[in-house]
């Protein structure tokens, strides 16, 4: 048992040392050519005050600079020609429909987290599921590819990969929300399908730190860098 406990004490602060040494190491080496920005779930239920998911995200985002840094990433990945993806959460009504969910998707569904109503075009214009204001000058400029939404957490259900692998991409610089669980979803299954996955440590948000503390820890084992918006923008320069 002590040997055990002793082994399980060491990678966790081997985890957290790699963690660290990331944010240092100026050294990492991608292939701009054939990188993209990935942002999960930009969107007023999560990030604009008036969301519903918002008052459990809030003091996370606001410790951690979570909207700001988001931003930075857009406008970087922009003013470089570094093409950006979208991967959107939404519901229509249909979705409603469910018969088997898990403990979070219920309470989703409960507060109609991320519903719109049902359009010929999905318009989520003026819902939850809307993106927050201040980026739509880079999510809906024409370039940006917003994928079809993902109905769970991660994009198993949607089609970012083939979007990803029919423009080339090959390494993803990965924010958005919520940490914990889109995000955290979404590199794995990235790393899953073979992609180079740098998670930016500093654009999530997660509904309190022990959740936060966890998708970082999670980053640190599976991510191929856990890196910070300042070293993030330098890699897409």
């Amino acid at each position: 048992m002590c040997k055990s406990l002793t082994l399980a004490l060491t990678l966790v602060s081997t985890l957290f040392t790699y963690t660290a040494s990331a944010e240092k190491n100026k050294s990492i080496i991608i292939d701009k050519s054939s990188t993209a920005l990935v942002i999960t779930d930009p969107q007023n239920d999560f990030l604009d005050k008036s969301g519903v998911a918002y008052e459990l995200v809030k003091s996370n985002l606001e410790k951690v600079g979570t909207i700001h840094h988001i931003e930075q990433l857009f406008h970087t990945a922009k003013s470089n020609n570094i093409p950006v993806f979208v991967s959107p959460h939404y519901y229509l009504p249909h979705d409603q429909q469910w018969k088997e969910r898990g403990a979070l998707q219920k309470t989703i569904a409960d507060i109609k987290m991320f519903s719109i109503p049902a359009s010929a075009n999905n318009d989520v214009s003026g819902t939850g599921a809307d993106f927050l204001a201040q980026y739509k000058k880079y999510i809906l400029d024409g370039k940006t590819t917003i994928t079809s939404p993902h109905k769970v957490y991660g994009p198993d259900s949607n089609d970012l990969v083939l979007q990803l692998r029919k423009q080339g991409i090959q390494t993803v610089i990965l924010g958005g929300m919520a940490a914990n669980l889109c995000t955290d979803s979404h590199m794995r299954e990235l790393k899953e399908q073979g992609f180079n996955v740098i998670v930016v440590k500093d654009a999530v948000g997660a509904p309190g730190e022990a959740a936060y503390d966890a998708a970082l820890t999670n980053y640190s084992m599976i991510a191929n860098d856990v890196v910070s918006t300042n070293i993030a923008m330098s890699l897409l320069k």
